[in-house]
């Protein structure tokens, strides 16, 4: 016969307290208890009070997600709500999620959920998108998927080596903070992807040296070379385990050629509606 063994609050402490590279001191410092306390509450000796879960989780960045699990494996109820995004209690937030994404037009900019699949996005994304494969455009799409995809938009970027890493780098970075299987695996998928032959760099491109210090992301297009740079915006202070793992993906132009490239696609794409 197999049995299994449930975790307790004090594995799950232990287990993010090594994955934050922590010692027990360390964490003792940051928590101001005493080495001893937080030993006895890893062994199971010592049982933690609600505040004292929450207390440190919040010293060890847990997502809010796992914050749930913590709780519920110390014998208390979660405290996080985890409600879908079309719920009307969040329509608040939903509505800010628009505002940002028709905002950034013409340039292009998408919701992601914690696992990269868009959940929204402005007018301006997928006209930039183009032809890719049917199968990545089914719902939910994986934006990491459709970039690195020998049959997305792998062919069509132009330092795709480079935005290769910088896009494995930052999945690899969320792994360690959330430690989820879902993206260990995405992430064991993108790096099988073969390396498409290298795209004649276009000599009208800027290069790397000349964008500056942020990783551009350099796209062949109908309009001539884009290059772009990204930022990442999230809920401030979400207490909702959906708002804490949305975020919103904007692309900027990185000189006057895209930005006008940019603005003669808007244009294109409204006179094809009207």
């Amino acid at each position: 016969m197999m049995t299994t063994t449930t975790p307790t609050i004090g594995d799950h402490l232990r287990d993010w307290r090594q994955r934050r590279r922590m010692s027990q001191m360390d964490l003792a410092l940051e928590a101001d208890i005493s080495t001893r306390h937080l030993s006895f509450l890893e062994t199971g000796r010592s049982q933690p009070s609600r505040e004292m879960v929450l207390h440190l989780a919040e010293q060890l960045e847990v997502p809010l997600r796992e914050r749930n699990i913590l709780l519920v494996s110390a014998g208390f109820a979660p405290v996080y709500s985890h409600r879908a995004l079309d719920d009307p209690a969040l329509a608040a937030a939903r509505a800010a999620v628009d505002l940002v994404l028709k905002g950034h037009e013409p340039y292009p900019a998408l919701a992601i959920d914690r696992h990269w699949s868009m959940v929204s996005a402005n007018a301006a994304l997928m006209p930039l998108v183009g032809e890719v494969d049917h199968a990545l455009l089914k719902p939910p799409i994986n934006v990491l998927r459709l970039s690195l995809h020998p049959g997305g938009l792998a062919r069509r970027i132009l330092n795709f080596r480079t935005w290769r890493d910088h896009l494995l780098a930052r999945l690899h970075h969320q792994i360690d903070l959330t430690a989820d299987p879902v993206l260990v695996r995405l992430l064991a998928e993108l790096r099988a992807y073969p390396i498409p032959p290298q795209t004649p760099r276009d000599p009208t491109a800027p290069r790397q040296e000349d964008v500056g210090v942020l990783e551009p992301l350099q796209l062949a297009s109908a309009f001539g070379p884009l290059t772009m740079v990204s930022t990442t915006t999230v809920f401030g202070t979400p207490v909702d385990v959906t708002l804490s793992e949305l975020a919103i993906e904007a692309f900027f132009p990185a000189d006057a050629a895209t930005a006008a490239a940019f603005r003669a696609m808007a244009e294109s794409n409204d006179a094809a509606e009207s």
